[in-house]
């Protein structure tokens, strides 16, 4: 015994344009979101969470920083949880050496200020800018075009996975 159906070219229609109309709506809900943040920025957003806070000899928290307790709160705090060394001179042993023109966002940038080799770090942002913290201003962003840092900068290292 056969059974038959009969459906009009009409409800096909309706049921094709049902079925795209929820297609739509349902696509965009199933879409996994996919991150495009890259370590660096990651890094640099965190060290700008803390623009203002005051220079402090030997400081490691955000009541007062010095240069490299700064660099090493940023870079632990961050999403990178990475554990740099407390000077300045021992972080500029870590890593690998980067070139001027190759700086990337979250690299560590180092500075002679005292004359006796590495003794300031910060961390480059791009465009020839970096944030670090200094007695008069505590953390802010500085230009490394200005001829203070442009006379005492030492060289760049990047701890961060690529």
């Amino acid at each position: 015994m056969a059974v038959r159906f009969h459906v009009s070219k009409g409800l096909i229609v309706w049921g094709v344009i049902l079925a795209l109309v929820v297609s739509m709506f349902a696509v965009p809900f199933t879409k996994k979101a996919e991150a495009s943040v890259s370590w660096g920025q990651e890094v640099t957003e965190v060290a700008k969470r803390y623009i203002g806070t005051p220079y402090k000899w030997g400081g490691t928290t955000p009541k007062g920083f010095d240069a490299s307790g700064y660099t090493q709160f940023v870079y632990k705090k961050s999403a990178a949880k990475i554990s740099l060394p407390r000077t300045s001179k021992d972080q500029y042993k870590i890593g690998k050496a980067v070139a001027k023109k190759n700086l990337k966002e979250g690299d560590l940038v180092f500075f002679n200020t005292d004359g006796k080799g590495v003794s300031f770090v910060g961390i480059y942002l791009g465009k020839n800018k970096f944030i670090a913290v200094t007695v008069s201003k505590g953390v802010s962003i500085q230009s490394m075009d200005s001829k203070y840092w442009k006379d005492r900068y030492v060289g760049a290292k990047r701890v961060l996975k690529q």
